[in-house]
């Protein structure tokens, strides 16, 4: 009962491990990371993300730009775009490491506690994973809230506000972490588990059980009775 538990709590936390890893990528790749309107024109919308820089002009166009050069962005945008393919690499390489040390996957080779090391090394690159999603996303954030209530910067000038990208990125964070505390949690439980069948005395034969070749009876003739 307690290996088909563990089993659940692995599949929960490969799905979220999964989950938080595409909406990471996607976070990666959109532009929307930082949005800005134009008071004089609010049909027109400015996007900015780790790769290029977008306007959207509604029912007119929608015009992308990647940028000229890596060192021509912002700091936090160059920290962003190496922390969150990090992030990828990290959660993609978890995945498949928790995959190989779950029960899902059956493999003659790979039993035992090599796959609770398996998992327990998959929960922590996921952990990680989420780390360097929500680090990027929180600090773009907290630079772009910085910038928005600068009173020196004047009124008329347009300012970046949050995109959708950071929005998804902290739930890609939240999704990473927890599929991580499961795996590790599944981890650990399968120690406990073995831990306990290593521990319990082997069931030995019961000495009332005798071998088959010591109850044979060998029948001896009687003596003969003599008649007179």
């Amino acid at each position: 009962m307690a290996w088909r538990f563990q089993g659940k709590v692995q599949l929960g936390g490969l799905l979220l491990s999964l989950l938080g890893w595409v909406c990471s990528c996607v976070t990666t790749a959109l532009p929307q990371w930082k949005t800005q309107s134009l008071e004089l024109n609010e049909m027109e919308t400015q996007m900015m993300g780790l790769w290029e820089v977008c306007v959207n002009q509604e029912e007119v166009a929608f015009v992308c730009k990647a940028f000229d050069s890596f060192l021509s962005l912002p700091q936090e945008l160059q920290v962003s775009r190496i922390l969150m393919v990090t992030s990828n690499g990290l959660g993609l390489l978890g995945l498949l490491l928790s995959g190989l040390g779950s029960e899902c996957f059956q493999l003659h080779k790979i039993r035992g506690v090599f796959k609770n090391w398996f998992c327990l090394l998959g929960g922590i690159l996921e952990a990680s994973a989420s780390v360097t999603t929500l680090f990027p996303v929180s600090w773009v954030a907290h630079i772009t809230i910085r910038d928005f209530m600068d009173d020196s910067i004047p009124e008329i000038v347009p300012r970046w506000e949050f995109g959708d990208a950071l929005y998804l990125g902290w739930a890609a964070g939240i999704f990473l972490a927890l599929g991580g505390l499961f795996l590790i949690f599944s981890a650990s439980l399968g120690k406990i588990v073995s831990s306990l069948w290593m521990a319990s005395p082997s069931v030995s034969p019961s000495s009332d059980a005798v071998d088959d070749s010591a109850v044979s009876f060998h029948l001896k003739p009687g003596p003969r009775t003599l008649m007179i």
